[in-house]
Order: structure tokens, then C-alpha cells, then sequence
């Protein structure tokens, strides 16, 4: 991926996570944007969004009930050439994190083999 577009992402990003800060109320819950990947002509972008402590379908369909007005504002405070569709997607990397880690920690639990002996290894 280009820097140019990294850049963007990262823009998108930040001012994605103002609007939904700013605009809605999510309770109960954490809601964070994890990440956004533009499409080279700039006319998509996938919206990834991170839920702690609630139900992430729920706030998927209110982030795409109000996309049109999450896009407006991004709009004002992105100028590029053209404004991408915004498509809320759900993030669950830091579920799939933590159960890597928990299988990790099941086969470090299991039994070993014991050593082999360099001489045994060497007859």
C-alpha cells in the first residue's frame, strides 16, 4: 500500500472515531474504530469498529443507519477528492487475540517428553 493511502487511513480513522464520539452514545459498552482501508480510487472504505461490553451487531446497525450523516461530517473535517462510502464492518482481532493466547496456554500445560541423553543419541 502506498504512504499516501496509509495517510488517509489514518485521517479516516481519527475523524471516523471523532464523529462516533461526538455524535452517539453507546452504553454499557466500548466502541473504538480499529482501522480503515480505502480503496486505491478513494470511493470505498471499510470502517473496522472494536465493541467491548455490548452486543457489536447492534452498533454495526446503528453506524450504518447513520452512515450518510457519519460521511457528512467526516466530509467537512477530510478534504479529498471525493468522499468514500463508508461500510462498517466488525473487528473482533482482539477476540481472536485472546483465544490464540488461551490455546497457547493450554499446550504449554500439556506434558513434554523427557530430554534425550547425548550419548544414547550418538550410539
Amino acid at each position: 500500500m502506498s504512504q499516501r493511502l496509509d495517510r488517509i487511513n489514518e485521517l479516516m480513522k481519527r475523524e471516523i472515531s471523532t464523529v462516533i464520539m461526538k455524535e452517539f452514545e453507546f452504553p454499557n459498552c466500548l466502541v473504538t474504530v480499529s482501522g480503515v482501508s480505502i480503496t486505491q480510487d478513494l470511493r470505498e472504505a471499510k470502517v473496522f469498529v472494536s465493541v467491548m461490553g455490548g452486543d457489536a451487531e447492534n452498533v454495526i446497525q446503528k453506524l450504518r443507519k447513520r452512515r450518510g450523516m457519519i460521511q457528512g461530517q467526516t466530509a467537512k473535517r477530510v478534504v479529498i477528492r471525493t468522499t468514500p462510502v463508508l461500510d462498517f464492518r466488525i473487528d473482533d482481532s482482539a477476540q481472536r487475540g485472546v483465544h490464540v493466547v488461551n490455546l497457547l496456554d493450554e499446550v504449554a500445560e500439556l506434558p513434554t517428553a523427557p530430554p534425550e541423553d547425548e550419548e544414547e543419541s550418538s550410539s
